[in-house]
């Protein structure tokens, strides 16, 4: 319970960063808790403080999650209704006026990018959420985003 209270905060932002979503990151943070106390014996002073094992523990629950998340996604596409999605996506570039800033700087976007980008803010939907729609690698969506969102900023300034 003290654990809890310590570093309770700290170790759901720092999953928060790892899962970008709230509820896998609680569930994280959860799981974590649960090892630490299954695993208590294990901790050796000798090899580091208990603060970097408990935190090597979450990472690796989090790595762990986002792995399975992205095994889910590739062997479930048929829960995907990305008819749905695209319709939502459409239906948000159609509002954005034909005049704004942000509109012509999207359009000066390749189209991969700026669907990764409208995909991201707009479905809400993860890196790994986003490279299974697409059929695209996590490490490209990723530098896709990286790079979108740079030139984003770069044209609205």
């Amino acid at each position: 319970m003290r654990l809890m209270q310590i570093e309770g905060s700290r170790m759901l932002g720092v999953a928060t960063r790892f899962m970008r979503r709230a509820d896998l990151s609680e569930d994280a943070v959860q799981e974590t808790f649960v090892m630490i106390w299954r695993r208590a014996g294990q901790f050796d002073p000798s090899r580091g403080t208990a603060k970097g094992w408990i935190y090597t523990i979450l990472r690796n629950r989090c790595l762990t999650m986002l792995r399975q998340e992205q095994r889910d996604i590739a062997t479930a596409p048929e829960v995907i209704d990305q008819s749905l999605d695209d319709h939502v996506l459409q239906t948000a570039w159609d509002r954005l006026d034909t005049a704004s800033d942000l509109r012509k700087c999207l359009e000066a976007l390749d189209e991969g990018t700026r669907h990764a980008i409208l995909s991201s803010y707009v479905l809400g939907l993860s890196h790994g959420e986003i490279a299974g729609r697409m059929s695209a690698p996590l490490g490209s969506v990723k530098s896709w985003l990286r790079r979108g969102l740079s030139k984003l900023r770069e044209c609205m300034s």
